[in-house]
């Protein structure tokens, strides 16, 4: 009836037995929330949009009258059941009796958020009369939605009124609003997603004071909301970076904030000391929380982190992935350092002691240093039997710009464990020296038998092209019939099979073919939105040899995160006459600002030139680059803020050569963009002057961030 907020065609049709089986009195409140889900949900399944909804609407003649249940907990759902129909010329008067009534606390915060869910002025007025501190934190709480909810500006007796209610989080636990049961953290982003610089200001000092407070759980809870604040805002981490030092008053406090830093990284440089004596504590034994300010450490300032890393290697799991896995910024190598260079050294002549990722990791530091760690290159030897595929990339990496005789010695290495039918060698010895029948050979056998390495040995057999010929009977063996599975991994696989082929062969016919296949059996598999995108790239690479696939392409434009690589494949095959690019550019910056392909929308964008944008798409662009909020807010959580902030870069530079002198062939529409931009210091001005009156009335003093 009910999954995840999806509801169904079966929804519709139980509501009657449900309203009846709550009337009658059994499991009522467990019901009515069944009731309110169903209502409130507008993800409909297999239904016409609005259908669920009008059945539990149908309903209220035997709802409404639960609104006076002798059972305060009945009544307090039953308020947000019907509340939730939308039915507001029904609904409304009845909360409003209700409001008027109800001695509950608890019932009385709901009736409120009730009237502000159907009526957001009359729940801003009703909430003007409750926010002092003589009322229940439950109502105040409730009040203060009733104003974000309403639209209404930020004001002192709303910044008072929250700070009086922290901590928030037993209010939490009342709430029967998932998003409201972190009521403070729902404050915050909620101006914050007002991306208005008032607004901003109010959230971010909000934060700091309560990361300033006396006590411990108040912080705690400030910490929470200062790392959602910065996942949302750009400008948080400058913002709230003091008050999270001022918050470091202990061993807990810093471990509680270390996530946080580890997402900032290197922005978060001045907090290094805060870290530093607890992540150089106790190297010598297991310690936990030591790790976790050390990984945080490495990220924050990692050249200061090296010495702690050597001294507590083997022991420090945290730290080491951070340093060399997946935290790891992927354009930069942790910085080298002899005294590390050595602890990996000392730890490499146990290799049956490493376990888990430890050789991939200290491998991967090895060989971000390049020639500098030859001196460990006799104990790399030593692990490559058992550990080939971490330690045989290592061992390239290090010998290409090594000594002649360091090099030539790696060779050999590596040639015999090739000639032992080593993957991973075949492929080192490769990028070391460019010899590829050992590698020919060792993916001829791995494509031959299938299974999860067949991915990896794909993508190494298209880097190979033309040299890799021999394996293009196999290749083509490989992939799935037209009718076959439409599961993800298999059109991925297809795809990567489709790509290989065409750079060891450029079969137009068969690669075609192939992606063809993948873009219908996609369109039967709802859940595989980016096995089409990836299918798409792909087709870019065919340039005009995939034009029989624009037909294909063109439809992948109905949906968001498919429109940029659809743009990039449709540039590259189609004639440049045949498309609208202004019409896509359009298509491509909806795409990123509704978050579905950025990174993507920047490659599109790029594809397109400049002289598809207006004027309109380059301000567009530019609030992309340089607004507040992130584009990226969603994904691997410890990356997100990484990624928004390669995103930003990029668009930046794309704004830069599109706003650059001679880059277009419509001079008016760039001289419009030139002057528009020499309008910013007056906005600016006019900015700070508006912010300083708001910041001076709201919070008695000058906000410190007003740029």
């Amino acid at each position: 009836m009910l999954h995840q907020g999806t509801v169904y065609a079966a929804s519709a049709e139980v509501a009657p037995f449900l309203a009846r089986i709550a009337v009658a009195g059994h499991q009522v409140a467990d019901v009515l929330m069944l009731l309110g889900g169903m209502a409130e949900s507008e993800d409909e399944h297999g239904v016409t949009p609005g259908t669920v909804r009008a059945a539990v609407t149908g309903q209220l003649p035997l709802l409404l009258p639960l609104l006076d249940a002798a059972e305060p907990e009945v009544r307090r759902t039953a308020v947000w059941a019907v509340s939730h129909t939308r039915a507001t010329a029904l609904v409304l008067p009845a909360l409003r009796g209700r409001w008027e009534e109800e001695a509950e606390p608890l019932v009385r915060a709901e009736v409120l958020s009730g009237i502000s869910r159907l009526d957001p002025p009359a729940g801003a007025a009703a909430a003007a009369t409750v926010l002092d501190l003589s009322q229940p934190a439950g109502i105040r709480m409730a009040a203060l939605f009733a104003c974000r909810d309403a639209g209404l500006p930020w004001t002192e007796a709303h910044h008072t009124t929250m700070l009086s209610l922290l901590p928030t989080k037993p209010l939490g636990g009342d709430c029967l609003d998932l998003e409201r049961n972190e009521p403070f953290t729902a404050v915050v982003e909620a101006l914050l997603n007002r991306d208005r610089l008032a607004d901003r200001e109010a959230a971010f000092t909000l934060v700091d004071a309560a990361l300033r407070d006396g006590r411990a759980e108040v912080r705690a809870e400030a910490v929470w909301t200062a790392d959602r604040g910065c996942m949302l805002s750009r400008g948080a981490p400058r913002r709230l970076l003091a008050g999270l030092r001022a918050a470091a008053v202990d061993e807990e406090a810093v471990v509680a904030m270390a996530s946080l830093l580890v997402r900032l990284g290197t922005a978060a440089a001045a907090a290094a000391d805060v870290l530093a004596p607890l992540a150089g504590r106790n190297p010598d034994q297991a310690d936990d929380h030591a790790d976790r300010a050390l990984a945080a450490l490495v990220l924050v300032a990692p050249a200061q982190a090296s010495p702690f890393l050597a001294s507590g290697l083997g022991r420090r799991p945290r730290a080491l992935d951070a340093a060399a896995g997946f935290l790891r910024p992927a354009d930069s190598a942790f910085p080298y350092d002899g005294e590390l260079l050595g602890a990996i050294r000392h730890r490499l002549l146990r290799p049956e002691s490493l376990s888990g990722n430890e050789p991939g990791l200290l491998t991967s530091l090895l060989g971000g240093w390049g020639a500098r760690a030859a001196s460990a290159l006799p104990e790399l030897y030593e692990a490559l039997v058992r550990f080939p595929g971490q330690v045989a990339p290592a061992i390239a990496a290090i010998a290409l710009d090594s000594a002649p005789g360091e090099r030539a010695e790696a060779v050999t290495v590596l040639r015999a464990a090739a000639g032992e039918g080593s993957l991973p060698a075949a492929k080192a010895l490769y990028d070391l020296v460019g010899e590829h029948e050992p590698l020919v050979h060792c993916l001829d056998r791995v494509l031959r038998s299938g299974g999860r390495r067949l991915r990896e040995a794909v993508g190494t057999v298209g880097a190979l092209g033309p040299r890799a010929a021999a394996l293009a009977p196999v290749l083509r063996e490989a992939l799935s019939s037209p009718d076959g599975e439409t599961a993800t991994p298999a059109l991925d696989a297809d795809t990567a099979l489709a790509e290989a082929l065409w750079h060891v062969t450029e079969d137009a016919a068969t690669v075609v073919a192939a992606l063809d296949s993948v873009f219908a059996r996609a369109e039967q598999n709802s859940w595989s939105p980016w096995s089409a995108v990836r299918a798409a790239r792909t087709t870019a690479l065919l340039g005009p040899a995939g034009r029989p696939l624009t037909s294909r392409l063109k439809t992948l434009l109905d949906h968001p995160v498919q429109v940029p690589a659809a743009v990039l494949a449709l540039t590259a095959v189609t004639e440049p006459a045949s498309l609208d690019r202004t019409a896509l550019a359009s298509a491509v910056l909806r795409s990123a600002e509704q978050e579905a392909d950025p990174t993507g929308a920047c490659d599109a964008l790029e594809a397109l030139g400049v002289a598809a944008l207006t004027a309109d798409h380059l301000r567009r662009l530019s609030a992309l680059a340089d607004g507040d909020a992130r584009i990226i807010r969603s994904g691997v959580e410890d990356r997100i803020i990484r990624q928004d902030e390669a995103f930003r870069n990029r668009a930046r530079a794309l704004v830069t050569t599109f706003t650059a002198p001679g880059r277009t062939d419509d001079r008016n529409r760039q001289g419009l963009w030139i002057k528009s931009i020499e309008l910013v210091p007056v906005l600016q001005l006019t900015a700070r002057r508006v912010s300083y009156a708001a910041g001076s009335s709201v919070f008695g003093q000058q906000p410190e961030c007003l740029g």
